[in-house]
């Protein structure tokens, strides 16, 4: 799949720096399963409920599949040298790399960290590259529909799945209301209460959050610069409205 593919799709794609040439014409395997597994990714209205604490399950099915498919976490270490006497030297964890022949694609998954992530990811990308370990550094994170829809998805699920009283906030998983939460949903009637839980829930997506337009806001400034950037926004197309058939944590 082509990186038009992905826009047609739906996907919010952006290249930097001749990015995308590169991928096609050097990358064509790696970036072909690359594409191949974003086209397939979906999840579950009930996942953005979860209650948080280490990944999401969304971000955990890609970044297994990304694994079998060759992209491995690394730590690349780079040391600089003067006169033979070591001066300098620094070590990048990515989440996922992939050695395509030609060179190396650095990957790095943004689903719901605070937005200054994305400055540290960047930033190493643009340190990788100038020291010749990574040709390409990629980000993925929520997509611009996604994040705007979020609200509405989070209303329809909480409909879905009955969520209709503070009770049901352990029934199905989900981190229970500060108590000024739970008052204002305590206001609610029968069939207010999935849009103030929903708003309620919502929260924890805000605008400070890694989505795509606050990764747009860092490429503006020119953080990265020069290294080539793919940076993909999964889309609102992503999530299924389904009723969840089990709770969504233990």
């Amino acid at each position: 799949m082509s990186i038009a593919a992905l826009e047609n799709a739906g996907f919010d794609v952006k290249t930097t720096n001749r990015a995308g040439a590169v991928l096609s014409h050097d990358f064509t395997v790696g970036f072909d399963s690359l594409t191949n597994i974003l086209a397939a990714t979906k999840m579950e209205c009930g996942e953005l409920l979860e209650s948080g604490g280490n990944e999401a399950p969304p971000t955990g099915r890609l970044r297994e599949t990304l694994n079998e498919a060759g992209w491995a976490k690394r730590s690349i270490s780079a040391t600089k040298a003067v006169d033979g006497v070591q001066k300098t030297s620094a070590t990048h964890e990515i989440d996922h790399v992939r050695d395509c022949g030609q060179g190396t694609i650095a990957l790095e998954i943004e689903w719901n960290n605070k937005d200054p992530f994305f400055g540290r990811d960047l930033e190493n990308f643009q340190r990788l590259h100038a020291d010749g370990a990574s040709s390409v550094g990629m980000v993925i994170t929520r997509g611009k529909s996604l994040q705007d829809a979020t609200r509405i998805i989070l209303t329809k699920c909480a409909k879905v799945n009955n969520l209709n009283s503070v009770s049901d906030f352990k029934r199905l998983g989900i981190k229970e209301p500060t108590a000024n939460q739970q008052e204002k949903l305590q206001e609610a009637d029968d069939s207010g209460f999935a849009e103030i839980a929903a708003a309620t829930l919502c929260r924890k997506y805000g605008e400070s959050t890694t989505h795509w337009n606050k990764l747009m806001e860092r490429l503006t400034r020119g953080v990265g610069n020069p290294c080539p950037l793919l940076l993909v926004g999964l889309p609102l197309f992503c999530v299924r409205i389904t009723k969840k058939r089990q709770p969504l944590s233990s």
